[in-house]
């Protein structure tokens, strides 16, 4: 299944390498999601500057972070997204591209590669697995997981994610 994946970088320090990197993960995290059909997903690179500037318009805090997060759908975290269970299935539309392809549009995301470099230093491992940690932990928001919590909303997320890299050969 051919997903259609869209990266814009607004910092020099990034290569065709990291954004197959990225585009390689998304596809693992929707495949191991089991994701039956191709997906639309936007990724912007930027910097701590740029991703602060995205925190405060879109969710009013005044400072970077590492990933931010879009989904265009409100889904249940662990149910297929083809399944009549998930929350808006009736809504879904599929985009059609200049060919007549069909994609469904997940949402975007944007990741700080300044942060993820930091976060790379600080864990001991190497700055294209904090890129890819957080790629994949941004797909997983765009269907429906999410950590607000410190019980099993966050224990599963984890797990998924935990089991989403170690197919991809990014173990800790």
């Amino acid at each position: 299944m051919k997903n259609r994946i869209f990266v814009s970088t607004e910092v020099e320090n990034i290569g065709p390498e990291a954004e197959a990197l990225l585009r390689g993960c998304i596809d693992a995290a929707l495949e191991a999601e089991g994701v039956g059909f191709p997906c639309e997903v936007n990724v912007l690179l930027t910097d701590d500057a740029g991703i602060q500037v995205l925190n405060r318009e879109q969710r009013g805090v005044d400072a970077p972070t590492d990933v931010l997060s879009f989904p265009q759908f409100d889904l249940l975290p662990g149910v297929p997204v083809a399944e009549e269970e998930n929350a808006n299935f009736e809504r879904f539309e599929l985009e059609e591209d200049e060919s007549g392809a069909a994609y469904l549009p997940l949402g975007d995301m944007a990741i700080s590669v300044e942060r993820a470099g930091a976060q790379a230093r600080e864990f001991g491992h190497s700055r294209e697995r904090e890129l890819s940690y957080l790629c994949v932990h941004s797909v997983l928001h765009l269907l429906g997981y999410d950590h607000l919590d410190e019980g099993p909303m966050k224990r599963q997320m984890r797990a998924r994610e935990e089991f989403i890299l170690q197919r991809l050969g990014l173990t800790r």
